[in-house]
């Protein structure tokens, strides 16, 4: 009995110090510090820590002196005025696309304002605040004769290889040919090959393109509509956060303030 017992004992402890190991490289394993908090560490630190995009313009981009812009460094800056009273009370932290979750499932950031679309799947594991935009699937030309979509009939479509966009193009435009390439660079390539008419993504992205490259121009048709959220952590200890980012969001709709930035950074 008495072996039996410590035996137990014994295992017990080692869980204890395989959890306390786990749980301190969660956090320091990487060499990355922690910086989500709750409201009032924020607000007794004097800075919100947000996950942005550096190189999507009109969203989240680096101007000729290196300085971040866009419609989701307004939104972010915006937020500290209202959880912090100065707009230069936050820390942008640039984000690679794959990593838009991970930052704030390990806490490594307050939140994300980084073009993230709030699915059901991506709910399960982050909350997502109210939409501060509508983004939509579109498409850009730069052929004057392509204004609707059954311009398009027969013609050939760019689409990026394993997007959801191609089942919303052969939806709306049946009769197309679709054709799959692997980045913007390459469907641009396309286009200028003549190799395809037109090209079909996200209507946050290809604002950006249009104003790189005046010479094209968006179909005033959108194919599907997407929320983009705040990404934030989820957890009972984070409920004044949220509460405090979807009251001001909410705000920012009301007030029109979020349409008017949206239309100054060119956004459909």
């Amino acid at each position: 009995m008495y072996n039996r017992c410590n035996r137990w004992q014994v295992i017990t402890r080692l869980h204890l110090v395989l959890s306390a190991i786990f749980f301190w490289f969660s956090f320091v394993g990487t060499g990355l510090s922690a910086f989500a908090a709750e409201m009032p560490e924020i607000q007794e630190r004097g800075y919100l820590t947000i996950a942005v995009k550096d190189n999507l313009r009109p969203l989240g981009f680096k101007d000729a002196k290196g300085n971040l812009q866009g419609l989701e460094i307004d939104l972010a800056q915006r937020l500290a005025v209202d959880l912090l009273g100065k707009a230069d009370g936050v820390k942008f932290k640039p984000v690679a696309n794959r990593d838009r979750l991970s930052v704030v499932l390990d806490k490594k950031v307050d939140f994300a304002i980084a073009r993230v679309t709030a699915t059901e799947s991506r709910s399960r594991i982050v909350n997502f605040s109210v939409p501060y935009y509508l983004d939509s699937t579109v498409l850009v030309t730069k052929d004057a004769s392509v204004q609707q979509l059954k311009n398009l009939a027969k013609q050939k479509i760019a689409v990026l290889n394993n997007s959801s966009t191609i089942a919303k193009v052969r939806y709306y435009v049946p009769n197309a040919e679709l054709v799959g390439v692997n980045s913007y660079k390459e469907a641009r390539e396309q286009i200028e090959s003549s190799a395809a008419v037109a090209f079909a993504a996200d209507a946050s992205v290809l604002s950006g393109w249009v104003q790189q490259y005046p010479q094209y121009r968006l179909l005033p048709i959108k194919l599907s509509t997407e929320p983009l959220a705040v990404v934030m952590p989820k957890g009972l200890q984070y409920d004044p956060l949220r509460r405090n980012v979807n009251e001001a969001i909410a705000r920012y709709i009301k007030e029109g303030w979020l349409q008017q930035r949206s239309q100054y950074w060119g956004l459909p």
